[in-house]
């Protein structure tokens, strides 16, 4: 039976004393939750602070981003083992900002993910369409070219430790929310590719997050559904009452 994660992404929000007060509003309201695994992922300038908030609670630490090599001339970029070194346990990659802004192909979701496997990272792996891709009938394309060239040369072993975030890109920060139906069948499409690829056993083991204007109100619903195992949370992870609504929706569904 797989768990149910819920991850915040707090982009690029919060300075270093709003996040601290976030992260203590969190613990405080979410230290009975026993059966949903919970991960925040603030901003690089407050990973250590949250990270010492949150210690030994029911909260885990993850990054937004990291480069793929261990150390070098790379200004501006954040290392696997720094990440590391502040409590990190989980990190996004491959996430559609990163692809449309900073024009991240799959062959760096690749390289970034083997380098957080290599750190005994956990990384949560984003694929998804825009709304030109889909209208166009390329979702399920776009889908399937992301989850094999993003897990290229991963073991079964290596691809067993990946969370895959499905967010379609038209339903981010939009207001817009796929159905339930949609998401799920979604979810459902990834599952069978990494059948074919894998395993059905591997398939059916791993954690398949939902990303796109996740709200308390749309949680029950979509986590419900017999693929989606859970949500990666932008804007709604900012509040600490909308997102421990959200935590404890996905608990109870």
């Amino acid at each position: 039976m797989r768990r149910k994660l819920i991850a915040g992404n707090w982009k690029m929000n919060k300075i270093t004393t709003e996040a601290i007060e976030l992260a203590n509003g969190l613990k405080r309201e979410l230290y009975k939750i026993d059966d949903v695994d919970i991960v925040v992922c603030p901003p690089f300038t407050s990973l250590e602070e949250v990270s010492e908030i949150i210690y030994e609670s029911n909260i885990k630490l993850g990054a937004q981003n990291m480069h793929w090599e261990d150390n070098g001339a790379f200004t501006g970029e954040i290392a696997p083992a720094m990440l590391k070194d502040l409590g990190c346990k989980f990190v996004i990659l491959g996430h559609s900002e990163r692809r449309q802004y900073f024009h991240e192909t799959n062959e760096i979701v690749n390289k970034k993910t083997k380098a957080a496997l290599k750190h005994n990272l956990t990384p949560i792996v984003c694929v998804g369409e825009t709304l030109q891709e889909r209208e166009a009938g390329k979702a399920f394309d776009v889908i399937q070219d992301h989850v094999y060239n993003s897990l290229e040369g991963l073991t079964s072993e290596e691809t067993d430790e990946v969370i895959i975030a499905y967010e379609p890109v038209w339903a981010i920060g939009t207001g817009k929310t796929a159905t339930p139906e949609q998401a799920q069948e979604v979810h459902h499409f990834i599952r069978g590719l990494l059948k074919k690829k894998y395993s059905e056993e591997l398939a059916e083991a791993i954690i398949i997050l939902y990303g796109g204007s996740v709200k308390p109100a749309n949680t029950k619903e979509l986590v419900g559904q017999k693929d989606i195992d859970g949500a990666l949370v932008g804007g709604a992870s900012l509040e600490i009452k909308s997102f421990s609504e959200i935590v404890k929706n996905a608990s109870i569904s």
